[in-house]
C-alpha cells in the first residue's frame, strides 16, 4: 500500500542536489568579493586569512559559481519536467514560488520608489543634515536641468508598451499551437528588449547629473538603474524561452517555464510605468529642460 502511495502520489520528490551548496558558496565569494572591490575603490587593504581581496577578481569568480549554479539548477528542473515529474500539483507549487518571487521584486522597487518620494516631498526636511542646502528648498534641485521626459523616456516607455503585447503574441501564438508565430512574438520581445536597453544605455551617458553629485541623481540612477538590470535580466529569460522553443520543449497544454517569463516581463513593464509617471514627469516638474 505505502509503495503504491509512493509511485501515484502528485509530489514529485527531488534527487540530492548540490546546487544549494554551491549557490550558497558562490554567494558567500561574492559578497566577499563586493566588498573588496569596494574597498579598493576607497583605496583601502582588505584581506581575508591573509589572502588580498581588495580585488574584483573575487567578486568575478563569486559571481561565475552563481552564473553556473543558476545554469545547472534550471537545467535539472527543465529535464525534471521533460522526464513527466511536474504534475498539476508540481506545476501549481511553481507558479506560487514565481508569485511570490514577483511579490518580492515588487517589495524592492518599493523602496527606490520611497527614497524618491522621500526626498522629493521633504527636499526641506530639517532632520536631514545638509538636505535644504543640497536641494536649494525645491525639487528637482535648485539649478539642476533634467531629461525631457516626452524625449527618450516617452520613447522607451513605447518600447516596452509594443514589448508587452509582442509576448502577449507569443503565449496565445503557444496556447493555438503556433510555433511560427511564438518564435515571431519572442524574436520581436527580445529585439525591443535589446532596444530598451540601448536607449537607457545612452540616457545615462548624456544624462546632465551623476549618481555621487546630487540626490536627484541618486535616487534616478538607483530607481532607473535597477529596472534596467531587471529589463537585462527578463531578455536573458526570454531568449531562454526562444532556445526552448525552437526545441520544441513548449506545448500549449505545459509551458510554465514561459509563461513565467512572460509574467516576469509584464512585471518589468508595470515597474517602468510607474517610474515614467513618478521619476520624470512628476519628478522633473518645473525644472529647465537639458537638451543635449
Amino acid at each position: 500500500m505505502a509503495d503504491t502511495h509512493a509511485k501515484n502520489h502528485d509530489y514529485h520528490i527531488l534527487d540530492p542536489s548540490p546546487w544549494p551548496l554551491i549557490g550558497s558558496i558562490g554567494a558567500l565569494i561574492m559578497a566577499i568579493g563586493a566588498i573588496g572591490w569596494m574597498q579598493a575603490g576607497q583605496g583601502n587593504e582588505f584581506s581575508l586569512l591573509g589572502i588580498p581581496m581588495a580585488n574584483p577578481w573575487t567578486f568575478l569568480i563569486g559571481t561565475l559559481i552563481v552564473l553556473y549554479t543558476m545554469f545547472g539548477w534550471w537545467s535539472d528542473t527543465v529535464r525534471e519536467s521533460l522526464q513527466g515529474h511536474h504534475t498539476k500539483v508540481v506545476s501549481l507549487h511553481l507558479r506560487y514560488g514565481m508569485i511570490m518571487f514577483i511579490a518580492s521584486e515588487v517589495m524592492f522597487f518599493v523602496a527606490w520608489f520611497w527614497a524618491v518620494f522621500d526626498a522629493s516631498l521633504f527636499f526641506n526636511e530639517a532632520q536631514q543634515v545638509g538636505r535644504m542646502e543640497y536641494t536649494g528648498g525645491q525639487w528637482p534641485p535648485a539649478g539642476m536641468e533634467v531629461l525631457d521626459p516626452l524625449h527618450l523616456p516617452l520613447y522607451n516607455t513605447v518600447i516596452l508598451l509594443l514589448s508587452g503585447t509582442t509576448v502577449t503574441w507569443a503565449h496565445h501564438a503557444l496556447l493555438h499551437n503556433d510555433r511560427q508565430g511564438l518564435k515571431m512574438g519572442l524574436w520581436l520581445t527580445i529585439l525591443l528588449a535589446i532596444l530598451f536597453t540601448c536607449v537607457q544605455v545612452y540616457e545615462f551617458v548624456i544624462a546632465p547629473y551623476s549618481f555621487s553629485e546630487s540626490l536627484y541623481g541618486a535616487t534616478f540612477f538607483m530607481a532607473t538603474g535597477f529596472h534596467g538590470f531587471h529589463v537585462f535580466v527578463g531578455t536573458i529569460f526570454l531568449i531562454v524561452c526562444l532556445v526552448r522553443a525552437y526545441a520544441g520543449q513548449f506545448t500549449p497544454e505545459k509551458h510554465f517555464g514561459f509563461e513565467a517569463a512572460a509574467w516576469y516581463w509584464h512585471f518589468v513593464d508595470v515597474v517602468w510605468l510607474f517610474l515614467f509617471f513618478v521619476v520624470y514627469i512628476w519628478g522633473t516638474w518645473g525644472a529647465p529642460i537639458y537638451h543635449h
